[in-house]
């Protein structure tokens, strides 16, 4: 049947409700339904602001500015620096209030270059992983999952991610994964040996980025924070177990 109707649509979804053992949806828990309102305004908040500066360099470097712009731009800017203040208190006070969100930002703030704008937006866009039953499913919902397309001989595309997704989710983990590959041993690794293997930054970046998530719900779901001498002491009882059968 390819007559594509409001008849047919409902007909479809009602065979695949039918067919599938899909769990009930629950609404968002309160809490992390405002902070999911509070990170978003704030990423529109960020994106103003990147834009009102490029405005007032523009204005700036005209030959003859026009004073009152120039004033009106800053005075703009200035609003949306202290609007930012504002939500970073306010998540901040959520965050100390609610004792299961405090202890779930303090697991996942264990993880090198995740602090609490990062948890935040991670718990809030997931609702605490509520319904994330593995890594796989994640990185599916954050659209950082790998697609291919080949078809015989012809047809071979380069992998890629799929974009498919949640973009805040996405957006929320490029700065930390960036932080991370400096400070932190294990996803340093990561990316030397992706850029290593193909030569293509970002495309390790991205790799590094889909790891600090699915380290993000490890941590999360086991309640052990983060171990950053992890491979040093993994390393350590390895040369150990060899000595002893030596």
């Amino acid at each position: 049947m390819k007559t594509v109707t409001d008849k047919t649509a409902s007909e479809a979804i009602t065979r695949f409700g039918l067919e599938r053992q899909l769990e009930p949806w629950h609404k968002p828990q309160p809490v992390y339904r405002t902070m999911r309102q509070l990170t978003r305004e704030r990423d529109q908040i960020v994106t103003e602001r990147s834009m009102a500066k490029n405005q007032l360099h523009a204005e700036k470097a005209q030959a003859q500015p026009h004073a009152a712009s120039v004033k009106r731009v800053q005075q703009r800017i200035r609003l949306l620096d202290r609007q930012e203040k504002e939500i970073k208190v306010e998540l901040a006070n959520m965050v100390t209030e609610d004792s299961q969100a405090s202890e779930s930002v303090k697991l996942l703030r264990s993880i090198p270059g995740v602090g609490l704008l990062t948890a935040a937006s991670v718990l809030a866009e997931t609702n605490s992983f509520e319904l994330i039953r593995n890594k796989c499913q994640l990185t599916s919902y954050a659209g950082l999952d790998v697609v291919e397309k080949q078809s015989g001989t012809s047809v071979r595309g380069k992998p890629k991610i799929s974009k498919r997704g949640n973009r805040f989710l996405r957006k929320a983990m490029h700065m930390p994964a960036l932080t991370a590959i400096r400070h932190d041993a294990l996803f340093k690794g990561v990316f030397v040996r992706l850029v290593s293997k193909h030569g293509v930054k970002m495309k390790a970046v991205v790799a590094v980025q889909r790891k600090l998530l699915e380290m993000m719900y490890t941590v999360h779901s086991t309640g052990v924070a983060y171990d950053r001498k992890y491979l040093e002491k993994q390393q350590k009882r390895q040369q150990e177990a060899s000595s002893d059968v030596q």
